[in-house]
C-alpha cells in the first residue's frame, strides 16, 4: 500500500487488487435464437402477464419475460443450446420444460391451478402476505401496524408469515428479535430491547397465532393482477453471485435461490451485494457489504456474464466491506468503505484501469457512516452520509465539508443518518430515519437546517390513550423500532432538472415530494400504501421517480405529471431489493437491481411493440 497524497483535508492511497471468477459459461457474442410459446391453463385457455423464466445448462445468467395478452412470449435473442425453462402465475402451480435451440426454439406449456391453501400461500410475495392480515377491528389494525413496521423493518413479511407458530412459538421469536442488535448501534453501545416490542408482545403473538397459528383459519388471499401493457413487456437479466465462502455455508450458490414462487421465501446466506450501478460500458458494479478476505467491490461484465472482485484492505486483515455507490459523469464509481484505519471513508474507482483511491476524513470531522448512501449533486461534488449528518467531497481539491445534523442525540433516540442526496443547485439532503426528519445544506451559510415530517394523523387519531401515553415516553427510536405513526424517510433521490427531492418512506408506505427552495412537503402513496415500502428512490432525466417496494418484489415508476404508477413486477420471491440505478444510453432505460436475498445482479429493460414485432418475425410467428 503506498500513500500518494496525504492533505490536512483527506489521506489518499491507490490500491490495485482483483480476482476474477467464473459464474457459469460465458453467453455467446452472436445469440441467433428467439426461444417462444404459448402459456395455456389446463382447459386451454391463453394466460396473459405470466413469468417465463430460461436458463442455459451450466450458466450463471436468468432471462425472464411476460406473456402478452395472446398467452405468448418471447425471449431475447439467445445462443444455441439446451436451456430449462419454466412458467409461473399467482394462483397456479409452476411448469417446467426444456428447450434445445439448436434443435427448435419453441416451447409451450400448461399451468394447472393449486388447490392446496398453503402452497398458494407460500407463493404471495410479502405485500400480499401483509394485505392479507386482518384489520377489521382497531384493535386488529393497531397491532397490524406494528407487526408492520417492527417486523418487517429488516426482512420481508413472507420470509416470517410462511410458516405457522403457536402463540408461545410466535413469543419465543418475538423474544429474539426485540433483542437482535439494529444498525444504529454504535462502540460502546449495548443494544436494549425493542420497548414496542417488549410492550404489545402478548397481544402480538395472539394475532399472529389466531391468523397463522396451527388451528387458524384461511386469509383472504387477494392475488394481485398479472403485469400488462408495459409492465408485460419487461425483460430481466439475472446473473447468480457465487456465495461468499467466509460465511462457512459450504455451498458455492443459495440452494434457494427464489426462482420456484412455491417454496417461499428463501433464508439469506452467504450473499455479496448491497447497491449496484451500470458504468459507461454497460457492465453492471456492485457494493460488498457482508465482511469476507478477498471482496469490497465487484463487476458483472455486460458480454460474458463473468464476475470479478476488487479488493480495499478494511480491518483485521480483511476487506473492506462498501455499501453505497454512484457514477459520476467521467464514468469514475465512488463508493464507501469500511478502510483499514477502522474509519468508512470514501473512495473512487476508474474502471478502466481498475485503480480504486479512498479519502479520509480528517480527525476532527465524522468518519463516513449510518446506512451510507453516495450521491452526485448537480455541481459534481459528491455528498454521503454520516452517522450525525452529511459530507460533501470535492472531487477536485479533495477536500470534505461536513454538515453536522440539527438534532442527533436526542431523548426519543438517535437520528442516524440513512439516505443522502444532493440536488441540482448544489446543496446537500439527508434523512433521518428515526426521527422522520430531513436535514440539509445551505451552502450561503455553511450551516445545516432541518424538515420535521408531520405523522400520519389518522394512525395517530387511531391510538387510546394509554398507548399515547406508552408512545410519548419512548426512547428507543431507531431504524426497526418506529412509532406506528411515522414515515420512516429511507434513501432518497433529487431530480437534477428541477428543485425536487424525493423520499422513500417505508412505514408509511408513501413518497414525499419536497421542493427544495420553499421546503413544502406532499406525501404520494404508493399504489399499495398499506403494504408496499419503498426503500431507494432515482429520479430519471424525464422527472419520473424510480423505487423499489423491497418487500414486495416489485418496483415502482411514478410520473409526478400524470399522477401516475407503473409497478413491474420481479421474477423471484424474497427478492429485498434495497437499491437501484436507472441508466440512460442510446435513447433507453436498464434498470439494475442487486437481488439483496437470493444473491444474484439483475438488469431490467422494457421493450417496445416495435421489439416485439421483431421477435415475433424472427421466431416465425
Amino acid at each position: 500500500m503506498k500513500s500518494l497524497f496525504t492533505t490536512t483535508s483527506a489521506a489518499v492511497f491507490a490500491l490495485v487488487c482483483f480476482a476474477a471468477i467464473s459464474v457459469g459459461t460465458p453467453e455467446a457474442l452472436a445469440a441467433d435464437k428467439v426461444l417462444t410459446g404459448t402459456i395455456t391453463s389446463a382447459s386451454g385457455d391463453k394466460l396473459a402477464g405470466v413469468t417465463v423464466s430460461a436458463k442455459a445448462e451450466g450458466s450463471a445468467v436468468t432471462w425472464s419475460v411476460f406473456t402478452d395478452a395472446n398467452g405468448d412470449y418471447f425471449m431475447p435473442p439467445m445462443s444455441e443450446g439446451k436451456y430449462r425453462v419454466w412458467a409461473q402465475a399467482l394462483g397456479f402451480h409452476r411448469s417446467l420444460g426444456t428447450a434445445d435451440l439448436t434443435a427448435a426454439n419453441r416451447q409451450d406449456m400448461k399451468l394447472v391451478p393449486i388447490t392446496d391453501y398453503e402452497t398458494r400461500w407460500r407463493q404471495l410475495p410479502g405485500d400480499e402476505m401483509l394485505a392479507a392480515l386482518p384489520e377489521a377491528t382497531p384493535e386488529d389494525a393497531r397491532i397490524k401496524n406494528i407487526f408492520r413496521a417492527n417486523c418487517g423493518g429488516c426482512h420481508t413479511p413472507n420470509f416470517v408469515l410462511q410458516n405457522k407458530f403457536d402463540e408461545n412459538g410466535w413469543s419465543a421469536i418475538i423474544d429474539l428479535m426485540k433483542v437482535v442488535p439494529v444498525t444504529g448501534i454504535y462502540p460502546g453501545e449495548k443494544a436494549k430491547p425493542n420497548a414496542i416490542l417488549q410492550h404489545h408482545q402478548k397481544e402480538l403473538a395472539a394475532y399472529l397465532a389466531r391468523v397463522r397459528g396451527p388451528g387458524s383459519q384461511p386469509l383472504q388471499i387477494r392475488e394481485r393482477p398479472r403485469p400488462s401493457g408495459e409492465a408485460a413487456r419487461a425483460v430481466f437479466r439475472e446473473v447468480d453471485l457465487p456465495v461468499n465462502p467466509a460465511t462457512g455455508v459450504g455451498a458455492s450458490k443459495p440452494v434457494e435461490d427464489g426462482s420456484d414462487w412455491a417454496r417461499g421465501a428463501p433464508s439469506k446466506t452467504g450473499v455479496f451485494m448491497h447497491d449496484s450501478l451500470i458504468d459507461l460500458d454497460g457492465n453492471v458494479w456492485f457494493t460488498v457489504n457482508s465482511e469476507n478476505p478477498d471482496s469490497t467491490i465487484g463487476r458483472v461484465d455486460v458480454k460474458t456474464s463473468e464476475v470479478r472482485f476488487l479488493k480495499v484492505p478494511g480491518p483485521k486483515n480483511m476487506a473492506a466491506t462498501a455499501h453505497g455507490m454512484i457514477r459520476d459523469l467521467s464514468g469514475n464509481v465512488w463508493f464507501d468503505v469500511n478502510y483499514v484505519t477502522g474509519r468508512r471513508s470514501l473512495a473512487k474507482l476508474d474502471p478502466k484501469t481498475d485503480q480504486i483511491e479512498v479519502y479520509v476524513t480528517p480527525a476532527s470531522m465524522s468518519p463516513l457512516g449510518g446506512a451510507v448512501t453516495i450521491d452526485m449533486d448537480g455541481k459534481g461534488m459528491i455528498w454521503a452520509s454520516a452517522p450525525d449528518g452529511a459530507l460533501r467531497f470535492d472531487p477536485e481539491s479533495l477536500k470534505f465539508t461536513e454538515f453536522k445534523s440539527v438534532r442527533f442525540k436526542t431523548a426519543k433516540g438517535n437520528g442516524v443518518t440513512y439516505g443522502v442526496a444532493g440536488d441540482r443547485n448544489g446543496n446537500g439532503w439527508w434523512a433521518q430515519m428515526p426521527l422522520d426528519t430531513i436535514g440539509y445544506s445551505d451552502l450561503a451559510t455553511g450551516k445545516a437546517g432541518e424538515l420535521q415530517l408531520e405523522p400520519v394523523a389518522k394512525v395517530v387519531e387511531a391510538q387510546p390513550a394509554d398507548l399515547r401515553k406508552f408512545y410519548g415516553g419512548f426512547d428507543q427510536l431507531s431504524f426497526n423500532s418506529p412509532l406506528p405513526w411515522q414515515h420512516g424517510p429511507r434513501r432518497m433521490g433529487t431530480d437534477k432538472n428541477a428543485d425536487v427531492l424525493w423520499t422513500g418512506n417505508s412505514w408509511s408506505g408513501t413518497l414525499a415530494r419536497i421542493d427544495t427552495r420553499t421546503k413544502q412537503v406532499t406525501f404520494v402513496p404508493t399504489p399499495e400504501s398499506g403494504a408496499q415500502q419503498p426503500y431507494h428512490l432515482m429520479v430519471d432525466t424525464k422527472s419520473n421517480v424510480w423505487g423499489n417496494f423491497w418487500t414486495a418484489d416489485t418496483i415502482g415508476r411514478y410520473d409526478p405529471v400524470a399522477a401516475k404508477w407503473t409497478v413491474f413486477d420481479l421474477p423471484r420471491r424474497a427478492t429485498e431489493i434495497r437499491h437501484l440505478y436507472v441508466n440512460e444510453r442510446n435513447g433507453r432505460q436498464e434498470v439494475s437491481l442487486p437481488v439483496y436475498r437470493t444473491g444474484q445482479i439483475a438488469v431490467m429493460t422494457v421493450r417496445t411493440e416495435q421489439d416485439l414485432a421483431a421477435l415475433r418475425a424472427q421466431a416465425g410467428r
